[in-house]
């Protein structure tokens, strides 16, 4: 073992002239930490995946300074990292508007600029509480009160500003990137209590490069035109309301899509071998209670009473599919049976969560139960991600990413099973060809899981579908098959979902087309309108051969002027408009104008044939 040197001196033997801090052992430790010369350490440079995330923090205490040189009686909060930015929390006796970002960004890029050494301090947890009480700063001081530690350590910009932090941060605050902006302040209580003081939160982000921040800041003005609450509306496909918190009323256009899309989904399941069924939506205490969930899972549920017993509406559909497993003897030739539930469930989401149709208190799961034997989790795995595969490149998702989900802290079950779980999920994950990044402690309860993450058209990761292991639910709910030797034994159950739920994937559909569906998914697929009143009665006559053969079809026939109807179902985002004039009453055809505005004039038996194969969907 040789002496201990800084992870500068380690940087600068290595060559690494841009290493921003270091992983040491799988911790990120700033370049000032000492450790022995001898230790393998990762350099983080702008190219690491951790580096947006220690330059952003790095920030967050840089927009802190800035906010108190500003205005000093300033107390500050917090400032945690969070997707694509930061944020940090002030108390002030002014309200920071956005009249103030500008201000509020030179003076950021000021402390940048002028490159202040950032060092690193241990103190006694006395001395810190101290030090913050001197200078008035309460919200640091509770902080560290609450710590369950001897010491804190604490991050300074040379003698301008000091903070409470775990880090770790860059080596000088000319190390973040002068590439940020402000994006909105809002109100936000003090540690979420509202007895606690009203805060100002102020989010901001920032990025390496110019060109990233311009990328950012233009898909974030993209996505608000894509909002799906916005697109619904103009599609009149669903609304929500007071008097129904965090569920869907689906209008007869958003109901076509919502039956299109499940109807996709289960007749891919079907041809993959599952069968289909539907369990109650309200079942007594006692069953959750014995799956383990009524512990676990509790606060999210919605309770009602009957005849003095107590009824869970049900917030997934695992306990109830266990008992039609159970009914009549199972054999191991009956296993894999693979039972899928298109089961409408609730959940009590905190109402400040919610968020149109992405997150709701009602929602259906597109779910199914595979229960097997454990030899063959590897076979099941792999079918399940080719079924996967399809229906999302069938629904234009060309790839996604994977996340294994290992135990989480609020668990069921003994390590020993947790261990096994999470060795043959690992293995057959790795069998099925698929690469996968750690989420530690995600997790469901009874057993771990692989999160599986598309990416739309704006770069945005969602997480959709999911695979989990459970050793322990079938055997609580007393589940049995026998085995080849006569035996009686649990199988294992895999929870699986691809879509997750269908209000939400509705969304992430209309926000990644922009509500430009595909032809087959869209609501409406073609309608028609006549260019004058005139011309009404062929109008219909096309309208009436559309529908006959299977054509989602509408028919205009308003006393307007033809580009009024044109615009009109632009917004509305219908894909095809069939346009009826004086040629085409003539010729017998018709004008079909598409979503990018070109045209074409066809035969109206050619058209419509072209347009019932371009309807199909993928799975025809």
């Amino acid at each position: 073992m040789g002496d201990n040197v800084s992870g500068f001196e380690l940087a600068k033997r290595c060559g690494a002239k841009k290493a921003l801090a270091m992983v040491v052992d799988g911790v990120a430790l700033d370049l000032s930490t000492a450790v022995p010369e001898d230790t393998a350490a990762e350099f983080i440079t702008q190219e690491h995946p951790l580096a947006l995330e220690i330059m952003r923090h790095t920030t967050s205490h840089i927009m802190a300074q800035a906010v108190k040189e500003l205005w000093p009686q300033t107390k500050v909060a917090i400032g945690p990292v969070i997707e694509d930015g930061f944020y940090y929390d002030f108390l002030m006796d002014r309200q920071i508007t956005p009249n103030d970002f500008e201000k509020i960004e030179s003076k950021m890029r000021e402390i940048i600029k002028a490159d202040y050494k950032i060092s690193r301090k241990v103190v006694a947890k006395a001395d810190a509480v101290k030090m913050f009480s001197d200078c008035g700063e309460f919200f640091k001081v509770e902080l560290i009160e609450n710590l369950d530690a001897a010491e804190v350590s604490l991050y300074r910009h040379v003698d301008k500003f000091v903070d409470l932090c775990r880090g770790p941060h860059l080596p000088k605050t000319g190390y973040a990137s002068p590439h940020l902006k402000l994006m909105k302040v809002a109100g936000a209580y003090w540690k979420g209590d509202s007895k606690r003081e009203v805060l100002q939160r102020v989010y901001a982000t920032s990025w390496f490069s110019k060109e990233d921040l311009e990328n950012h800041l233009h898909n974030l003005e993209e996505a608000e035109k894509r909002d799906h609450r916005r697109i619904a509306r103009d599609m009149d496909l669903f609304h929500m309301q007071d008097e129904a918190v965090g569920s869907v009323f689906w209008h007869p256009k958003g109901w076509v899509l919502y039956n299109a899309l499940r109807d996709y989904v289960r007749r891919c399941i079907v041809k993959d071998g599952y069968v289909e069924v539907c369990t109650p939506q309200m079942i007594d205490r006692s069953l959750w209670e014995a799956s383990g969930h009524w512990e676990k899972y509790r606060e999210n549920m919605f309770i009602a009473e009957s005849e003095e017993r107590t009824l869970v509406v049900k917030p997934m559909n695992c306990p109830g599919a266990i008992q039609i497993f159970k009914q009549g003897v199972k054999s191991y030739r009956d296993l894999p049976l693979r039972m899928a539930e298109f089961g409408y469930c609730h959940r009590n989401e905190p109402s400040g969560s919610l968020y149109g149709s992405m997150r709701v208190r009602g929602f259906t799961q597109d779910d199914a139960h595979i229960f097997c034997t454990p030899e063959q989790i590897n076979s099941e795995t792999k079918k399940f991600c080719t079924l996967l595969t399809k229906i999302y490149k069938g629904l234009g998702f060309e790839s996604f990413s994977v996340k294994f989900s290992d135990r989480p802290e609020k668990r069921t079950g003994s390590d020993e099973i947790w261990d096994l779980a999470e060795d043959l999920l690992k293995k057959a994950t790795a069998e099925s060809g698929l690469v996968f990044s750690l989420n530690k402690g995600e997790g469901a309860f009874y057993g771990p899981k692989l999160e599986f993450v598309l990416k739309d058209k704006l770069n945005r990761d969602w997480q959709c579908g999911t695979l989990q292991v459970d050793f322990q639910m079938p055997e609580k709910l007393g589940a049995y098959y026998t085995g080849e030797d006569g035996q009686k034994r649990h199988p294992i159950m895999l929870h699986r979902a691809v879509l997750g739920s269908l209000e939400r994937f509705i969304g992430i559909l209309l926000e990644n087309y922009a509500g430009k569906l595909p032809l087959w998914l869209s609501p409406v697929q073609i309608v028609c309108a006549a260019i004058t009143n005139d011309f009404d009665g062929y109008a219909t006559d096309c309208f009436r051969e559309f529908v006959k053969n299977g054509l989602r079809a509408e028919l205009d026939l308003r006393a307007e002027k033809i580009s009024y109807k044109i615009r009109a179902h632009i917004v509305e985002k219908v894909p095809i408009i069939a346009v009826v004039g004086a040629n085409e009453v003539k010729d017998r055809t018709i004008t079909l104008r598409y979503f990018d505005a070109s045209q074409e004039t066809l035969p109206l038996a050619e058209a419509i044939a072209m347009l019932a194969e371009k309807c199909r969907s993928p799975d025809a």
